[in-house]
């Protein structure tokens, strides 16, 4: 998604789960971690991350996430016994510039292998080039349906499709009893192909279920979505007196739109949650605060606390290499790692570098990453991949729900009321 959690993780209690683990968290096998790397010729792996431009922050935080990963991978002997290295390319944000990038990658650079850039818009653009190569293209960031939609069976997506990501939150709303239940709800949405498909595929399974539906944005606002052309959508939201808002925001920015807004009309919904914009950890809070903060509820695929080992070891050694705490970690880190982890498992698994043995292995293996488990439908979708649900309780970012669950005991039903509302 655009924007990630940055969450909370259990810490592992033993020195010596972090030495057994690290290995397989670089997605290599035992004959890599015994090999020496040096005095042989490297791996090139190709791909490009938006440094500059509109998605210059998910760009950076992706990056580091492929900075990591080969520096596991190199720390344990490499893969096949040679060191790997990056050549990356800033994409600056335009998708036309990753059709340049990419080309450049595979006919001039010779890359070896590619990973994707960060986002569903730029993956799409990489994905048309290394297919016409045939070059397998793991990727974490780009999970909307215009990604799927290729039936690309060279790109594999490890991370959960967005269309599914309120899914646990729309089956947890449909069993809650009658008298908590919400009878009416609003769905607003700017016009983004990550924001609007979970919230799109929230509102039909509650409407199905019986939740009358007040407000939906049939035609979404622009991408660039301000104050001046949000603020309208929300004071129209707000006049439906909804008791649910699912909304389809894009950061933010866009979110505090339609909080203001909400603010000034004196409503507030009993339930609430964003596409986007509650992830975004202590930035969030400081334009919000606190207390408006409380309850308001956001999914993504992963977080620090994951019952995952893989994930634990990646944390410690993110800390160990940038410093910071656990909260300082974008997810966009986890999702760039995993797409490294699976094309490592699919280079140790065949033993070469080959794409087209490599994209035979990822579609016929299940594997494991620091988001879970990963296993690959032809259109590159991860069915097997989780997805959480977090609320803001007390100023802290708490999971509450996750694929497969509908209860909750951690979770507020009830939104308090606005600070100013």
């Amino acid at each position: 998604m655009r924007r990630r959690p940055r969450a909370r993780f259990l810490p592992l209690t033993a020195a010596s789960a972090l030495t057994a683990l690290v290995v397989a968290a670089c997605g290599t096998g035992s004959a890599s971690t015994t090999s020496s790397s040096s005095g042989t010729n490297p791996i090139i792996i190709g791909t490009t991350e938006p440094l500059t431009g509109a998605f210059s922050a998910d760009g950076s935080a992706s990056l580091r996430g492929d900075e990591l990963w080969v520096s596991d991978v190199n720390s344990h002997g490499g893969l096949l016994g040679r060191p790997v290295q990056l050549k990356i390319l800033n994409d600056n944000s335009d998708p036309n510039m990753v059709t340049k990038d990419y080309t450049q990658l595979i006919t001039q650079d010779h890359v070896d292998l590619t990973l994707a850039p960060f986002s569903s818009l730029l993956t799409v653009q990489a994905a048309q080039v290394t297919k016409k190569y045939h070059y397998a293209l793991p990727e974490g960031s780009g999970s909307a349906p215009s990604v799927y939609s290729l039936n690309d069976p060279y790109l594999f997506a490890v991370s959960p499709p967005v269309s599914n990501q309120m899914v646990p939150f729309a089956q947890w709303v449909l069993s809650l009893p009658p008298g908590q239940r919400p009878t009416s709800a609003a769905y607003p949405m700017v016009a983004d192909p990550f924001a609007d498909p979970p919230v799109q595929t929230a509102a039909a399974k509650l409407h199905a279920g019986g939740i009358k539906t007040v407000y939906y944005s049939n035609s979404p606002v622009t991408p660039n979505a301000t104050d001046s052309n949000l603020t309208p959508i929300a004071d129209a939201v707000a006049a439906k007196n909804p008791q649910m808002v699912v909304l389809g925001t894009i950061d933010v920015p866009s979110l505090l739109a339609f909080i203001h807004a909400f603010e000034a009309a004196h409503f507030t919904p009993n339930i609430m949650i964003a596409s986007s914009g509650p992830d975004q950890g202590q930035e969030f809070l400081n334009h919000v605060g606190k207390l408006n903060a409380e309850g308001i509820m956001v999914p993504d695929g992963w977080y620090g606390g994951v019952q995952n080992a893989l994930s634990h070891v990646m944390v410690q050694n993110y800390i160990a290499k940038y410093g910071g705490t656990t909260s300082d970690i974008n997810a966009d880190v986890a999702e760039a790692y995993s797409a490294g982890e699976v094309l490592a498992d699919a280079v140790t698994g065949t033993h070469s570098l080959s794409n087209s043995a490599i994209a035979s292995y990822l579609h016929s293996h299940t594997l494991q990453t620091v988001q879970g488990t990963a296993r690959f439908q032809m259109n590159g979708a991860n069915p097997d991949s989780q997805v959480f649900i977090f609320q803001w309780q007390n100023g802290q970012f708490t999971q509450v729900l996750q694929s497969g669950s509908v209860h909750s005991a951690n979770i507020e039903v009830t939104k308090p009321h606005w600070q100013g509302g």
